[in-house]
């Protein structure tokens, strides 16, 4: 399947609910092992019942996986939060990789619900928010969005072609 194919991301049927709320209001999963990024964007995806692909895509496209990025505009991190966000999301540390990844990750979440699971819908509010989004009813024609669109969409069809696991299993293909 292309990503240009998908109409809308469904969760899993077996995903309780009441462990994802839990992890909503707890935050990113706190364990005594160092987790990689990629760690770190596999238990985010399975988590909000996303492609792991997806998320490391978005993470790619925004940081190339850097926890210290900061873009001129002033966001922050692996996923590339605008403070406003991050703040909204109830991060703490956007700098931190693990509650950087995951309230990415939910917003991911969210903008898909909000969009009826229409990714490119979704990526243009991630990347140039859900207000120009709506101001053009629906993909702006910003060159920077369409751009960060096709690249997250290329990485995302990349990955499912190479086989890399569609949920957070933990098992590299």
């Amino acid at each position: 399947v292309r990503a240009m194919d998908v109409e809308r991301v469904e969760p899993d049927e077996e995903v309780d609910i009441e462990p994802v709320a839990a992890a909503v209001s707890a935050g990113p999963l706190l364990d005594s092992a160092p987790r990689t990024i990629e760690q770190m964007v596999a238990d985010a995806a399975h988590r909000y019942s996303l492609p792991r692909s997806l998320v490391r895509a978005v993470a790619r496209a925004e940081s190339s996986f850097d926890p210290a990025a900061v873009s001129p505009k002033g966001a922050l991190g692996v996923m590339q939060l605008m403070p406003g966000t991050a703040k909204e999301l109830g991060v703490r540390n956007a700098l931190d990789p693990g509650e950087n990844i995951d309230a990415g990750a939910r917003l991911l979440r969210q903008l898909l619900e909000k969009y009826e699971g229409r990714v490119a819908e979704a990526l243009a509010a991630y990347n140039a928010g859900p207000g120009a989004v709506a101001r053009h009813r629906g993909v702006p024609p910003y060159r920077e969005t369409r751009g960060y669109i096709r690249k997250v969409v290329r990485d995302f069809e990349k990955a499912e072609k190479q086989g890399a696991p569609t949920k957070a299993t933990g098992k590299e293909p």
